[in-house]
């Protein structure tokens, strides 16, 4: 392709991704707000039975996981389905049973039914997460991946700022609902968005045999297609998890499952516990939700900056920094700083924690090609749950305890060294963005890996 007919591609591209872009990101924003909201309201519920019953730190730490637990579920089955019916039915049905389940959680009088509902949240939560890093993979120009995928999964964060800026306006306990119903918004605001401006992936559509509608979306969206579809010199592929279970992927998906798993335990866990620890700390409510609000502010800064250097010098080497800095910032949170410099490593941390996972959704879905994507994203999201659903139960219990609040910061820094110890051992994957140019006009005359490329 030409430098003219690279600038026509250019522009036809940008403003489909555009809309890509925006309405993930939105999406996200209610993932984020519904992580943070949670935890903002813990410690009202836990002073005041009136409002869903007696409530100990265990039952809230539970209470906490049922959500993730929803998002595993969620997770899971959006790739089991993803690559089979598409990312576009998967984000749609996602918006509307994460914005349903939102809204009715408001209602809630009583532990079990709120259970329920945090569960069933968690499940359109799970289908987001699990489809918006296979959608940016798809559409984003291969050099600025992982920063338009930092954008999107900057909603995350950004939707946790908007919690913790809400639940500081609540000026009592009953306003718990208020910030429930709330996340109900995607289903006016967003959904009618989606369904006019998401396209489908063109990819997609050519890994799945429709080609006349993948050049059709290609030609509108300036996203180029390959000369096969993927799979098609090798015979019928392997889609969806079946591609995960093979000798190229299986290593590789445990080890980034693990990576995932390890981040997400740290981000619930902070998210979950953080007003909670600081306030055992001696801070009042106002000065907890700060500390909530640096967490999430930090991941958003921090994220995106730390995105560019993904595209310059690949995404692992970047997560491998920051779990480092969230190890020696959590660490360091135990000696009693002046309250400044509290709140820069509590921004570092949240760098090396809700920060480190937006990298890694960019990482895996840039790792797999178009017939396992979105099994791939579902699987780090859903089996990395597993680290998330324990986070809250871990604070739950050492706050239960009575334990000093630096043990909780000591254990958490521990899983922030192990997390990066499991991202270095991930074996290197051709489709890092930081070399998708060269070797995508290599493409069949590289074997092995390279042949990746040629999917995309």
């Amino acid at each position: 392709m030409n430098t003219r007919q690279h600038r026509s591609t250019d522009q036809r591209h940008r403003a489909p991704l555009r809309w890509i872009v925006a309405i993930a990101f939105v999406a996200l924003v209610f993932d984020g707000y519904d992580l943070v909201v949670y935890g903002t309201v813990v410690p009202v519920l836990l002073r005041d039975p009136s409002q869903i019953g007696p409530l100990t730190a265990g039952q809230a730490g539970a209470l906490g996981s049922y959500a993730l637990i929803g998002v595993m579920v969620g997770a899971l089955v959006a790739g089991a389905v993803g690559d089979h019916i598409g990312r576009r039915r998967v984000m749609l049905v996602g918006i509307v049973w994460f914005s349903l389940a939102m809204g009715l959680s408001s209602f809630a009088t009583d532990i079990t039914v709120f259970g329920i509902l945090r569960f069933l949240t968690g499940v359109g939560v799970g289908a987001l997460v699990a489809t918006a890093g296979a959608l940016i993979a798809e559409f984003a120009p291969p050099h600025r991946r992982n920063v338009y995928n930092a954008i999107v999964y900057s909603g995350v964060p950004a939707g946790g700022v908007l919690a913790a800026l809400l639940a500081l306006l609540a000026s009592d306990g009953g306003d718990w609902r208020a910030l429930f119903l709330f996340g109900a918004a995607p289903l006016v605001l967003l959904l009618p968005v989606a369904l006019l401006r998401l396209p489908e992936s063109p990819k997609w559509l050519l890994a799945r045999g429709h080609v006349v509608r993948a050049h059709e979306v290609s030609e509108r969206t300036g996203v180029p297609l390959p000369d096969t579809a993927p799979g098609e010199a090798e015979g019928k592929p392997k889609v969806g998890f079946a591609a995960l279970a093979t000798r190229r992927y299986a290593l590789a998906s445990l080890l980034l499952g693990l990576m995932s798993c390890s981040a997400l335990l740290l981000t619930y866990a902070l998210s979950t516990w953080l007003p909670e620890i600081m306030g055992q700390s001696g801070y009042g409510k106002s000065y907890s939700l700060v500390f909530l609000l640096t967490l999430n502010g930090g991941a958003i800064v921090g994220g995106l900056l730390a995105s560019r250097g993904a595209d310059r010098s690949g995404p692992q080497r970047m997560i491998v920094m920051t779990f480092v800095l969230a190890a020696a910032a959590l660490a360091l949170l135990t000696l009693g700083l002046p309250l400044p410099a509290l709140l820069v490593l509590v921004a570092v941390a949240g760098v090396g924690t809700i920060g480190t996972q937006v990298l890694i959704y960019g990482f895996v879905s840039h790792y797999y090609d178009t017939v396992a994507r979105a099994a791939g994203v579902a699987w780090c999201a859903g089996f990395g749950r597993l680290g998330g659903i324990g986070g809250p139960v871990v604070g739950g219990a050492l706050v239960g305890a009575g334990l000093p609040p630096s043990n909780a910061f000591y254990i958490f820094a521990g899983v922030a060294v192990l997390g990066a110890l499991v991202t270095s051992f991930v074996p290197r994957a051709s489709t890092e963005p930081a070399s998708a140019p060269a070797a995508s006009a290599a493409g069949s005359r590289s074997g092995g890996g390279a042949s990746v490329l040629t999917h995309e």
